[in-house]
């Protein structure tokens, strides 16, 4: 009944966004960040560890009694499933099936052509080398943050706090953002972090390089705002991090916006990415490579599977373009500087 219920109610986008996005949503996650921002740990993560030890557990002493009771086994875990279907969608879930960004930005389409996609790389670029420069004060030079990943954490308020005196929608209030207690196996799985949607804690990969840290740390607080697509938390969280007053907050966003557009100009026209590429501040560059070789690092072969499995999740919500989908932030950054200045 339940997942008949989602079926339903995801053909009514609008109604989705006006009573539960920008409803129930708002009250059901502040009320969640209350109860679990304050602990210094992640609650969801230890409700993962329980409910995984639960299920070893059961085929443990299943094959230790060598009994199964068919209808009984099957009755709890009908129940566990239906319990944590409903808690899923119920606190965060819903938000995959409201209307897509674009539209509640009134951005003029969703598309956009390869001159579109060069011609704005090509501003991106000018962007992050004059970031990378006003930091660095040499283009050679890969960026140095001295803060702390605690103080970088905490900065990300004001980001948003930023943010939302342009966008209302992208307020934050009753932080709850967390390294994950599973930072290193999330590194070999190939992610930098995610959100925990029984809890609506943020949990960040505390391994990652510290200048992707800002923005990574902006996209996962972009799912706790209530956006659910991975490129649209792409797109909110570069947003927050430019609209910081950090200078590197600002230059993390750009750093994300730029390997994303890089990426999709390599697969559209790989002739123009090696023209675009000695444009790049070598500090830059430099960092770019760091980040690739710490995820190359990491690499393994369980690491594919994971992210099959993920790409599946997000097909299964409607995200049809699964994992690949974070792609699309490039989409929303060209429209939507259009009729804004980078």
């Amino acid at each position: 009944m339940q997942w008949a219920f989602v079926q339903i109610i995801a053909r009514y986008p609008k109604f989705i966004e006006t009573y539960y996005a920008n409803g129930i949503y708002i009250y059901i996650s502040n009320f969640l960040r209350i109860i679990f921002g304050w602990i210094p740990f992640s609650i969801g993560d230890i409700f993962y560890t329980v409910l995984g030890l639960i299920i070893i557990m059961g085929i443990y002493n299943a094959f230790k009694t060598k009994h199964l009771n068919v209808k009984d086994t099957f009755f709890k875990t009908g129940a566990i499933i239906s319990v944590v279907f409903f808690l899923f969608h119920f606190n965060w879930g819903l938000n995959y099936f409201k209307q897509p960004l674009f539209e509640s930005l009134n951005l003029e389409k969703s598309t956009y052509t390869t001159n579109e996609l060069i011609e704005f790389t090509k501003r991106v670029i000018h962007k992050t080398n004059n970031t990378q420069f006003l930091i660095a004060k040499n283009d050679t030079i890969i960026v140095e943050n001295n803060l702390s990943k605690k103080q970088i954490k905490e900065l990300s308020t004001e980001a948003y706090d930023q943010l939302s005196l342009i966008y209302p929608q992208f307020q934050l209030k009753n932080q709850a953002l967390k390294h994950s207690l599973f930072s290193v196996p999330l590194t070999y799985m190939g992610f930098a972090g995610y959100l925990n949607p029984i809890t609506n804690e943020a949990q960040v990969n505390a391994l990652i390089p510290k200048n992707n840290y800002p923005a990574t740390i902006c996209h996962e607080i972009a799912h706790q705002v209530g956006i659910a697509s991975e490129s649209e938390a792409n797109f909110v969280g570069y947003l927050a991090s430019i609209h910081s007053t950090d200078d590197y907050y600002n230059y993390s966003g750009y750093l994300l916006a730029l390997r994303y557009c890089l990426a999709e100009i390599y697969r559209a026209n790989p002739e123009q990415y090696e023209l675009l590429l000695p444009t790049i501040n070598k500090g830059v560059l430099k960092d770019m490579q760091q980040s690739q070789d710490f995820w190359q690092s990491y690499q393994n072969w369980s690491e594919k599977y994971f992210k099959i499995f993920y790409d599946h999740f997000l097909k299964a919500n409607k995200q049809k373009d699964g994992i690949k989908g974070y792609n699309k932030m490039v989409s929303l950054l060209i429209n939507y500087y259009k009729t804004k200045s980078l």
